[in-house]
């Protein structure tokens, strides 16, 4: 199918993505539940900041820090890796494949309609606290708004792009579940899930910096709570397209051997 044939189709690939979402609201429910790591953390980091600044920031700064990241989070997470997983280890993916849609495209609609079901639950909370509690943390030049807009967005296809290639490793390995464990441990100290960037140790900070994760959370995070300039901001954004570029690379030819691998063993 060609690009234009998948714009077009882009449309009910979502609104069928959408019903699928609603109907499986209770599986939806506890993925929600696991995305909610930053208000236990806001908690922890509050009290300790609530008898003296502790690195430079206040208890104040921590609640618009968790709060900023449980929005980013919820707009930019998704589970394709299980999605891939799974559907290699049943079989489902060999009907998959007899469609004309590129199975990735199939994949970011089902994962991009929940999206919304998200932010109606999360973002109302988490915006009503933000705002009341840290709102002179809040950016409001247009452009950092305009940069962090677009790095919410890149920080959606990174992970995307990241989860589906480990799920592709499904079709090399059996233990493809271990190298998602390592994955997801990086990811929530490198990100700056757990704690911000800045109060990492200083070597790990370094590997941070440089580190693909730090691009899928703490980017859009830092950029909407004035982290940055402008110039910066533009420049981190422009390193974070760098690695979506590198990523969709990866993905895609980690996907072409791994389905002429399945496809050589007749699935």
């Amino acid at each position: 199918m060609s690009l234009r044939d998948t714009a077009r189709a882009a449309p009910t690939l979502l609104r069928v993505s959408m019903a699928e979402a609603l109907a499986y609201r209770a599986e939806f429910l506890v993925w929600m539940l696991t995305s909610t790591l930053p208000l236990v953390m806001l908690g922890l980091w509050t009290s300790v900041a609530a008898e003296a600044p502790f690195a430079g920031y206040q208890s104040t700064d921590f609640v618009a820090y968790y709060l900023a990241t449980l929005i980013v989070r919820n707009l930019s997470g998704n589970w394709v890796f299980w999605h891939i997983n799974e559907e290699i280890r049943t079989g489902a993916l060999s009907l998959r494949l007899l469609r004309p849609i590129h199975p990735f495209v199939a994949y970011a609609s089902t994962h991009l309609a929940s999206v919304p079901l998200r932010g109606l639950i999360a973002l109302p909370f988490a915006a009503v606290l933000l705002y009341s509690s840290a709102s002179d943390r809040m950016v409001t030049d247009p452009r950092l708004l305009a940069v962090f807009v677009a790095a919410v967005a890149g920080a959606w296809l990174l992970t995307f792009l990241l989860l589906a290639t480990i799920g592709c490793l499904a079709f090399f390995i059996e233990k493809s579940m271990a190298v998602f464990d390592v994955y997801a441990g990086m990811f929530a100290v490198m990100s700056g899930y757990l704690l911000p960037l800045p109060l990492l140790p200083a070597w790990v900070g370094r590997v941070a910096a440089v580190a693909p994760f730090r691009f899928m959370l703490s980017l859009p995070v830092e950029t909407i709570l004035g982290r940055h300039t402008p110039v910066v901001a533009v420049e981190l954004l422009a390193a974070q397209w760098l690695y979506i570029a590198g990523a969709a690379v990866v993905a895609s030819l980690v996907w072409r051997r791994g389905v002429a691998r399945y496809e050589a063993y007749g699935s």
